[in-house]
């Protein structure tokens, strides 16, 4: 971060207004024009400045692009040794100008009050999802045992803390939902943009520092290595042609002595999901995904079984070696 496009990026009221509404949550550039009472091209002009910035970071979802804040008014925990950022400082200002300046502490309390409408139209947006998609969903969870049990056999695999969570082809977000109170930061990813407002409008009352929506395919995970503390596959993994390579990639992103769990089918026989809800696998026996997390670089835990009619859930957790190298993809396809 340099210091002259950073205070000409400050110098202008309107995107100090918009720095402070994306510390309180991600926004696509439309949902800003609408906030802001302003064009979408002139709001995206504004954009362009603080992300140039790098005040700012842009992420294309399928036609539309979010915004979400780069900076954050946090620093360093006490007794660390190094200084405040420019970015951090940066935050600090905007958040203490909204404090003692009375003129932009009204219109930061307006354009937060347009916030409501932004969660409100998400909402609707979800619901409509769910009426359209209900009698699916419905025939799906009645071949098996139903959520509730599922989610607290998964809440109760996991410890109190989970660190930095990464939710796998999140889909409605529910996951994230209910493990983010233990989480210290939480990244929720899916192929579908549709899914991912979905998931949005359920996770919009997190921080916006503590969340990250982002649209990738589990085959390649668009993260570093070594990004994450905890990963959660639920009911993601049997729609993966190469579900081995899924795993290997959930443990190059995986911390050392970092954990995963996979929640999916166990074996079954019910061919018709192949057809009318695309699942590329019926399910998997505990030997086979018990070998395909040792090869990935997990040391596998003892499964937990939901019987349901006929379909079965099954919880499987690994833990990351200490010290696991990369699994090549070539010696991991002949793991089936």
């Amino acid at each position: 971060m340099k210091i002259d496009p950073l205070l000409r990026a400050l110098a202008d009221p309107t995107r100090l207004r918009i720095v402070r509404l994306l510390a309180h949550m991600e926004l696509a550039v439309g949902e800003l024009a609408q906030v802001l009472g302003q064009s979408q091209p002139r709001v995206s002009r504004h954009v362009r400045i603080l992300c140039d910035a790098g005040l700012a970071e842009r992420r294309k979802e399928g036609s539309w692009v979010f915004l979400k804040s780069a900076i954050s008014a946090r620093g360093p925990l006490a007794g660390s040794a190094p200084a405040l950022s420019m970015g951090t400082l940066a935050a600090q200002l905007v958040a203490a100008a909204e404090a003692e300046d009375a003129g932009f502490a009204q219109h930061c309390a307006f354009d937060r009050k347009h916030l409501t409408a932004i969660r409100a139209a998400r909402e609707a947006t979800a619901q409509g999802w769910f009426a359209r998609n209900a009698a699916e969903w419905d025939t799906l969870r009645s071949l098996h045992s139903p959520d509730e049990p599922v989610e607290a056999a998964l809440a109760d695999a996991f410890g109190p803390e989970l660190g930095s969570l990464l939710d796998v082809g999140t889909g409605t977000g529910r996951i994230a939902e209910l493990l983010a109170p233990r989480a210290s930061h939480v990244t929720a990813l899916d192929k579908s943009p549709e899914m991912l407002r979905i998931a949005r409008s359920r996770l919009q009352a997190l921080p916006a520092d503590r969340l990250d929506l982002v649209q990738g395919d589990f085959g390649a995970l668009p993260f570093a290595d070594a990004s994450f503390d905890t990963l959660v596959f639920h009911q993601v993994l049997h729609y993966a042609q190469e579900p081995e390579a899924a795993l290997a990639e959930a443990a190059r992103v995986t911390r050392p002595g970092g954990r995963v769990a996979v929640i999916d089918f166990a074996a079954h026989d019910r061919e018709e999901l192949r057809a009318s809800h695309a699942h590329a696998r019926l399910g998997f026996s505990d030997a086979q995904m018990l070998e395909m997390l040792e090869v990935a670089g997990f040391e596998a835990q003892s499964a937990a079984a939901l019987p349901g009619k006929p379909l079965t859930v099954m919880i499987w957790t690994g833990h990351k070696h200490a010290a696991s190298a990369v699994t090549p993809i070539s010696a991991i396809k002949a793991v089936s």
